[in-house]
């Protein structure tokens, strides 16, 4: 056989290997939280919309829930203010969340008009429309740390609306308390949050990390599939440390609320989430219920 056939019949494996996973998924729900280098590289950002815009036409419902957290911390530089940080978490007095709000929508718009262009419709809104996300004001362990908001409600019915419609939803974090204050929100707070609301198969996190790790410092030690008492186990071991802390937080919670599976994805890989999603063997880090059966079709 000669190469040229070859490569053809490559490409028919791929889309064959595919099958089983596209038939699990058509019609659910999968809610990628979309932040990190992949947001701030254009090659990257062009594929991460290409990756999603694909799960939409090949029958899943894709919700996207993006950061902005550098784009943010440039222009507040740009305006001469001082970034400030309490235990990981961003201080936002009413200057700076004006200007994170005018970046996240800058943002959120960037991103629908490359989904458009994709030709998919999407619907770029902020947690501000529709009341779609109430907060509380957060807290960092007691401290207040100004306009930073702790999700307390989600209106879902917005998101199932505009889903049936056959848009593609872009959710920029920003959300009110009950008094109509705006808020900043972590967005993986928000994704983690939408995600339990909408009972979602799935969520992605797109991070600047590979997945989870047993060493941190030893590349060999990734972890493929983690159920939730493992994960528990490695945090009260003392194994996870740093930003994956919240991370694995806020998939255990997610998937006691009825999301079916998490993934950890490094956003710097190309094509990184359809790799994870519809391959044998994924990239990144998949976090499941004890409960749920471990699955790889074939090896």
């Amino acid at each position: 056989m000669n190469k040229g056939m070859q490569k053809y019949l490559d490409k028919a494996e791929v889309l064959i290997e595919a099958l089983p996973y596209i038939q699990r998924f058509n019609r659910k729900i999968i809610v990628v939280k979309y932040g990190g280098s992949a947001m701030v590289d254009e090659d990257l950002k062009e594929q991460v919309i290409k990756d999603v815009t694909l799960l939409k036409l090949v029958g899943f419902k894709p919700i996207i829930v993006h950061g902005g957290g550098k784009e943010i911390s440039r222009w507040v530089g740009k305006v001469g203010m001082e970034p400030e940080f309490v235990n990981g978490l961003r201080v936002t007095d009413e200057a700076t969340m004006e200007l994170a709000e005018m970046v996240l929508g800058k943002v959120n718009k960037s991103l629908v008009q490359l989904v458009e262009s994709l030709g998919v419709r999407a619907i770029g809104i902020s947690g501000k429309d529709g009341g779609l996300l109430t907060v509380d004001k957060k807290l960092a362990d007691g401290e207040d740390i100004g306009f930073v908001g702790e999700i307390k409600k989600v209106n879902a019915d917005i998101l199932y609306d505009l889903l049936e419609k056959d848009f593609l939803p872009i959710i920029c974090p920003v959300g009110l308390d009950d008094s109509f204050n705006t808020y900043n929100i972590n967005a993986d707070d928000a994704a983690c949050a939408i995600a339990r609301a909408m009972r979602a198969e799935k969520l992605a996190f797109l991070t600047d990390i590979e997945g989870v790790y047993k060493d941190p410092h030893d590349p060999e030690t990734l972890i493929s599939e983690l159920k939730v008492s493992e994960a528990r186990n490695l945090m009260n071991e003392g194994y996870i440390g740093g930003g994956m802390l919240p991370k694995l937080h806020n998939c255990i919670d997610a998937i006691e609320h009825g999301v079916s599976r998490v993934h950890i994805l490094d956003g710097r890989i190309p094509h990184c989430l359809l790799l994870e999603i519809f391959t044998n063997r994924g990239i990144g880090t998949a976090i499941l219920n004890d409960s749920e059966e471990r699955y790889f079709y074939g090896e």
